[in-house]
């Protein structure tokens, strides 16, 4: 089953959610306008907004409180990926130029900025002191993820306790925030909420390290950019990591610099391929989806339980 049809009995209030999106990157300067909507048409799945109004079904479900929480979580992602792509020097995100290569490092970062400072504007039609402090504490995990990337790039000798840190700041926390927000929007009690909110972060977790897994197993055309993108970027991921655990694949890894030739970058990824880090890669994966699945088993259960496990299985098991 594609993704879209399991949660297509939401499509009326996912229609809403993209047109209050596209009203509120609205921006006097044409400049912020146009890159604010150059990321917005970008395209997505929409993850984030979909956990938001999923969870929010345990309880109070009204589409006009939740389509606040959904769109600022959706916003947040946007400005992340912008700032990402700063940080990586990435030319291309979705098979499109970024807003740092269509315009320059300076424009994107206050795109970023203003992107997010909407998504906070949006977030004060909650009123809920709750809300607002976790969506502080993760907004400050998330740019100490941000920082401790940029001092993680080509840093080859971290372990894969580094690794899970960083991309627990880097997606798990923020896809568990929907998760917890949703559901605090619409009055979920507490003991739910919080179950959510760890149901949020093992499908982070597992969502993040099947993406990096596949940065070296799909094709430039699926991913959008070139295979091994992100260990040319510095980006020491999982299956670079169980990789080098051997000796001489560890010192042909230790090479990659940014302008390391096409072939070579594919000789590595070869490597990798052969090494058996991949499946390693997608055990460590499993474990996460599978603590994701048992928290389900504690919820309600309803139609929105239901959804939140296909989605789950889903996103935890891509193609290779």
């Amino acid at each position: 089953m594609k993704l879209k049809m399991m949660y297509s009995f939401l499509n009326s209030d996912i229609n809403l959610i993209e047109k209050v999106l596209e009203e509120t990157i609205e921006a006097e300067s044409l400049q912020l306008k146009e890159a604010s909507m150059h990321t917005l048409q970008a395209g997505g799945k929409r993850i984030r907004p979909i956990f938001v109004l999923l969870s929010g079904k345990f309880g109070h479900y009204d589409i006009q409180v939740m389509k606040n929480v959904a769109v600022a979580l959706e916003l947040i992602h946007m400005a992340s990926l912008v700032h990402d792509d700063v940080i990586d020097d990435a030319d291309l995100r979705r098979g499109q130029p970024t807003v740092k290569s269509k315009w320059d490092n300076r424009i994107a970062m206050y795109t970023g900025d203003f992107v997010f400072a909407l998504a906070l504007e949006l977030m004060t039609n909650i009123e809920k002191p709750d809300a607002h402090k976790i969506l502080a504490n993760t907004m400050v995990e998330v740019t100490v993820g941000e920082i401790q990337q940029i001092k993680d790039k080509y840093r080859f000798n971290q372990n894969l306790r580094d690794y899970l840190r960083r991309i627990k700041r880097k997606t798990a926390l923020l896809i568990a925030t929907s998760c917890q927000l949703g559901a605090i929007a619409a009055d979920v009690e507490e003991d739910i909420h919080k179950k959510l909110f760890r149901f949020g972060y093992y499908v982070g977790m597992s969502y993040q390290i099947i993406d990096d897994i596949l940065d070296f197993t799909s094709t430039e055309k699926a991913l959008g950019k070139p295979a091994g993108s992100d260990l040319l970027q510095g980006n020491v991921t999982a299956p670079a990591l169980y990789a080098m655990k051997n000796d001489e694949i560890r010192s042909e890894i230790e090479k990659v610099h940014e302008h390391l030739a096409p072939i070579e970058i594919a000789k590595i990824i070869t490597l990798i391929k052969q090494s058996g880090a991949i499946e390693k890669s997608i055990t460590l994966s499993d474990r996460y989806l599978d603590k994701a699945l048992a928290v389900l088993e504690e919820l309600p259960v309803n139609k929105a339980q239901k959804t939140l496990r296909d989605i789950a299985k889903y996103i935890g098991r891509r193609k290779f």
